[in-house]
């Protein structure tokens, strides 16, 4: 047998073997994420959330055994996948269509929310990697920037049990926000483009936007969804920052290495959004990936789930849930309060 026969056949079997050894992890991590989506189907509530629980019932696959492995690479690996493909989701079209002030808006909200959730975290005696983490979450896209943030961040001993905790949290306002941010945009009288903006500058998740706009018109549900996809879009300078952090501080991946200064998941969510921007993509083709980056963050959510005890997040405490609730809070004020200034 030649050295290139050699080469070739001991690659196949290192391919096999590695598959062998995450395909368990993996396979209880997509079933894990099927049954949240059939509950999420069912009963209303945030498909993160529900895979969130299940994983975290299913634990003990991740303390020792076949699963350990899977599990770990789902919740690293397709969690980081699923990220760099939110990036066709957006189109600059999108962004430029409604002027100027809301791209002024949301720029402004996510660095005044971010910046005054690190220092009040710090200030109440949180780590500001948990400021970070849910500033983040809260002023951009809920679950989908914790765990975005959560993988460009320095590492410590706490950032799975914040990150875990972020998700519970924003999961569950985002819900709430979602009944209750219309009535508020009822009380106050908003025209429906206006109604639009607030609730996509306000509401965690990108689901729970799409369900409140268009609860109450089309032209609120279009100009929610378009307000929300930016807030989206500011997904990536934010990690770029959360990556120069990291650097900065010295922190190094597993592998020992420094990690890059811009990790190739953000790498990704810029291309697809440039090329999402060319409107060359078919319509089933966008919404094939789009489809595939929601399933990759379920299923990496339900892997992640599975890393945490319970009663890690039984030792949590009544503090950052009034932390988090206060941060909701802040942002709704902060954007009524620019509305007002730039419309």
């Amino acid at each position: 047998m030649s050295n290139s026969s050699r080469f070739n056949f001991s690659n196949s079997l290192n391919w096999t073997q590695r598959i062998r050894e995450l395909a368990p992890g993996f396979t209880v991590s997509l079933v894990a994420a099927a049954a949240a989506t059939f509950l999420s189907e069912h009963y209303g509530a945030p498909v993160m959330l529900f895979a969130l629980l299940l994983g975290m019932g299913l634990s003990f696959l991740s303390v020792e055994g076949r699963c350990k492995a899977g599990i770990e690479f789902t919740a690293r690996t397709v969690m980081r996948i699923g990220i760099a493909l939110l990036g066709m989701r957006i189109t600059l079209e999108q962004i430029t269509a409604l002027g100027w002030q809301p791209v002024a808006l949301v720029v402004t909200l996510i660095i005044v929310t971010i910046s005054v959730s690190v220092v009040v975290a710090k200030l109440i005696g949180f780590q500001r990697l948990f400021g970070m983490l849910t500033g983040g979450a809260t002023a951009i896209c809920g679950a989908s920037a914790a765990l975005a943030l959560s993988v460009a961040l320095p590492n410590h001993p706490q950032k799975e049990k914040a990150t875990l905790f972020t998700v519970i949290g924003v999961s569950a306002l985002s819900t709430i926000a979602m009944i209750v941010y219309p009535m508020i945009a009822q009380w106050l009288e908003l025209s429906p483009q206006h109604a639009g903006i607030f609730l996509g500058a306000t509401i965690h998740d990108v689901a729970q936007v799409v369900g409140a706009g268009y609860s109450m018109s089309t032209e609120t549900g279009d100009t929610a969804t378009v307000v929300k996809l930016m807030r989206v879009a500011m997904l990536l300078p934010v990690i770029v920052c959360a990556a120069m952090i990291t650097r900065m501080q010295g922190s190094t991946e597993s592998n020992g290495q420094r990690p890059p200064l811009l990790p190739w998941f953000a790498v990704g969510f810029l291309i697809l959004a440039c090329i999402n921007s060319t409107g060359w993509v078919p319509t089933v083709v966008q919404g094939g990936i789009n489809e595939l980056s929601r399933w990759c963050l379920v299923i990496s959510i339900s892997a992640l789930g599975m890393k945490t005890q319970f009663k890690e997040l039984a030792t949590v405490g009544i503090k950052p849930v009034l932390f988090m609730v206060g941060e909701s809070i802040f942002l709704v004020l902060l954007v009524l309060t620019l509305m007002h200034w730039l419309f």
